[in-house]
């Protein structure tokens, strides 16, 4: 119980609403370390956790024409100062199906902590699968970070994956999402995070447009400053007559920070086509400038032009 209300706080402090977590309309899953100390499911959405020595597998199925209603929510996290999580996610949205998922990851106060998540997803025909994750880090940097997810759509289908880091410390981070894309299906990722002191950011996502009139964008919005050092690796691969895909990556520094993108396209049919832009570079000096002729100090006018680009 002592864990469970240690995890609500952590979520609350992360953005989250606790209070979801006693709504028996909403389904649920909050986890400590390799312990589950909540959870509830709703018709049409089969949830299945088990424990594991050093983490939890989950089996997620939204059985075929059900559309979950509300939000579904997760919560993962590690309490103490040092430990291991390894989180092993398996999920089938049938054809006709649909849910959007909100993920918050609270690390408060790790010092020595691993993280892993490894994803297979299954998405069917016609089917919606949107997965939000949202994480939650202390202030030493402490931790090591490891979401890799394998992804694949059906025909006329939609996914939507947003992951954003903005408080704490990112420590090492290393994303690795793939996913295939069938016909006339859609692929919309972002990310967003923000690191410092001396994290490691190393982002990798890819989608390969396989299908007629399948679409792609994936999005990064990034800022490092002191010593905090990223890399980012979007690629979009058009294989499949009217595909269209596009990359957009934006990175700030600051300080002696280092920035890196490498936007892959990658087009072997005649009549698709994918773009792509990347930009790095310090904050706007224009911006800043009109924020501070508007009273704002100079370090609080940056903190208000990288706030805008992560909002």
């Amino acid at each position: 119980m002592q864990d469970y209300e240690l995890m609500l706080d952590a979520y609350a402090k992360a953005g989250g609403a606790p209070s979801v977590f006693k709504d028996s309309d909403i389904a649920h899953l909050v986890v400590h370390k390799n312990k589950v100390i909540g959870s509830n499911s709703v018709k049409g959405l089969v949830l299945e956790p088990k424990e594991t020595a050093t983490g939890i597998d989950i089996m997620l199925t939204v059985e075929k024409g059900i559309k979950i209603e509300n939000l579904v929510h997760l919560c993962f996290g590690v309490l103490p100062k040092e430990g291991i999580q390894e989180i092993n996610i398996k999920a089938r949205i049938e054809d006709g199906a649909g849910v959007k998922l909100l993920a918050h990851c609270v690390f408060p106060n790790a010092v020595k902590v691993v993280h892993k998540m490894q994803a297979e997803i299954e998405i069917g025909d016609n089917a919606y699968y949107e997965y939000n994750e949202v994480h939650f880090h202390g202030e030493s940097g402490g931790i090591e970070v490891f979401p890799k997810a394998r992804i694949k759509i059906g025909k006329n289908s939609h996914l939507v994956t947003n992951f954003s880091l903005l408080h704490g410390r990112v420590g090492v981070f290393d994303l690795d999402y793939e996913a295939e894309i069938l016909d006339n299906s859609t692929l919309d990722m972002t990310a967003k995070i923000y690191g410092y002191g001396n994290d490691r950011i190393k982002i990798r996502e890819a989608g390969y447009l396989k299908g007629r009139a399948s679409r792609g964008l994936i999005k990064s919005r990034i800022a490092v400053k002191d010593n905090a050092v990223s890399e980012i690796i979007n690629e979009l691969t058009a294989s499949a007559p009217e595909a269209r895909g596009h990359v957009d990556c934006v990175e700030i520094i600051q300080g002696n920070a280092q920035a890196k993108a490498i936007p892959i396209v990658n087009v072997t049919n005649e009549f698709a086509k994918v773009t792509h832009e990347a930009a790095i570079g310090r904050v706007d000096k224009k911006q800043v400038e009109t924020l501070m002729a508007r009273g704002l100090e100079e370090e609080k006018a940056i903190e208000v032009v990288v706030g805008g680009l992560l909002k």
